[in-house]
C-alpha cells in the first residue's frame, strides 16, 4: 500500500528572512531601559538646580557688581541707576580716609596669619604624626575652633577681653578702676586682639592641611634620612619639608583668602570701627549700611577681586600645568 506524502513548499515571498522580521527590532531578552523618564526629571533637577543656583548667586551677582562699580544707585528702583564711569574708583582711592587703612589692616592680617598660626599648626601636625598617646583627641581638640563660626568665636573672645570680668585684665589685675585696659574700644589694641582670636582658629586650619600633608610623605624617604645618621630637625629641613611644597602652595592660598574675606570677627567685636577697619567691612557699610550707596560699595568689592585674583589665578595656573604634564 502507498501513500503519497506532499509537502507544501512556501512560496519565496512569504518566508521570513534570516535576520528576522523586516522593520522590527529585535530586543535582546531581559534588556531593559537603564533610565526612565523619572528618573531622567529627577536627575536633571538635582543637576540642573544647584547650578542654576549657582549661577545666579554667585555669576550674576558678581557680573552685576562689576557692572555696578561704574554706576551711582541708591538700590531703589532701577531707574535710579545713573553711569559715572571711573568716578567712584578715583573717589575710593583719593577722597576715602578709610580705604587705606583697611587695605593696611588686610596686609596685617595676612602678615600674622602667615608669621604665627601657621607655623604653630606645622609644629602640631608634626609632633601628631608621631602617633604620640591620645593624638585623636588632640586633633579634635585644636580643630575644634574651626568647626565653630566666627561669630561664635567673636562672642567667646568678647568675654575674654571683657574689661570688668574678663579673664585677661582678671589674670593681670586690670579689671579695677582706673586701670582697665579696653582691648577691644582701643584703637591701638583692638586690631592685635581680634588677631589674637583669628590666629587661634586659623592654627587648628593649617594643623590639619600640614598633618594631611604628612600622611602622604613616603616612609622610604624618612628610612633614607635616619640611615645615613640623620637627626629628626636635619630630617624635617631636608627630607620632609621640601616634599610639603605642594601643601605649601594651598596653605598660602587659604591664608589669603582669608585674610582677604575676613568680616564676621571684627563685625561681632566693635563692627570694624576704631581701628579694624577692613575691606569687606567697607563694603558692607557702604552697599547695606544707612547711605546705601550701591555703585560706590561695588567698586570696593572690585578691588577686594583684584587683589583675591592676584593670589588665586597664577595658583590655578600652576595646578593646571601641573595637571596636563602628569
Amino acid at each position: 500500500m502507498t501513500t503519497d506524502i506532499t509537502e507544501e513548499i512556501p512560496e519565496a515571498g512569504t518566508v521570513p528572512p534570516a535576520g528576522g522580521a523586516p522593520g522590527r527590532r529585535k530586543v535582546p531578552s531581559g534588556h531593559r531601559r537603564l533610565l526612565t523618564r523619572r528618573d531622567r526629571l529627577t536627575l536633571g533637577l538635582m543637576a540642573g538646580l544647584p547650578t542654576v543656583l549657582h549661577i545666579a548667586l554667585v555669576w550674576v551677582t558678581a557680573l552685576a557688581s562689576i557692572a555696578l562699580a561704574f554706576t551711582t544707585w541708591d538700590g531703589i528702583g532701577f531707574d535710579a541707576i545713573r553711569w559715572v564711569g571711573l568716578q567712584n574708583f578715583r573717589e575710593l582711592f583719593e577722597q576715602n580716609p578709610q580705604f587705606w587703612p583697611a587695605v593696611r589692616h588686610n596686609v596685617v592680617w595676612f602678615a600674622v596669619l602667615i608669621v604665627i598660626p601657621t607655623p604653630l599648626g606645622l609644629f602640631l601636625a608634626v609632633q601628631l604624626d608621631k602617633r604620640i598617646r591620645f593624638s585623636r583627641v588632640y586633633q579634635t581638640a585644636f580643630f575644634l575652633p574651626v568647626v565653630l563660626s566666627m561669630a561664635v568665636i567673636g562672642f567667646v573672645w568678647q568675654l575674654v577681653y571683657n574689661p570688668d570680668t574678663g579673664l585677661i585684665n582678671s589674670v593681670i589685675g586690670a579689671n579695677e578702676p582706673g586701670k582697665y585696659i579696653d582691648w577691644i574700644g582701643d584703637p591701638d589694641l583692638n586690631l592685635w586682639a581680634v588677631l589674637i582670636a583669628a590666629s587661634w582658629r586659623h592654627t587648628g586650619y593649617m594643623m590639619i592641611l600640614y598633618l594631611a600633608g604628612l600622611k602622604s610623605v613616603d616612609p622610604s624617604l624618612r628610612e633614607a634620612a635616619a640611615l645615613d645618621g640623620a637627626g629628626e630637625w636635619q630630617a624635617f629641613r631636608n627630607v620632609i619639608f621640601p616634599t610639603l611644597r605642594p601643601t605649601n602652595t594651598i596653605v598660602l592660598v587659604v591664608t589669603v583668602i582669608e585674610a582677604l574675606r575676613a568680616f564676621d570677627l571684627v563685625f561681632v567685636f566693635n563692627g570694624g570701627a576704631e581701628g579694624t577697619e577692613l575691606l569687606s567691612i567697607l563694603v558692607t557699610s557702604n552697599i547695606i549700611g544707612e547711605s546705601s550707596r550701591i555703585g560706590y560699595g561695588s567698586a570696593i568689592a572690585v578691588v577686594l577681586l583684584l587683589i583675591s585674583l592676584v593670589v588665586i589665578v597664577p595658583y590655578l595656573v600652576s595646578t593646571f600645568r601641573k595637571e596636563r604634564r602628569a
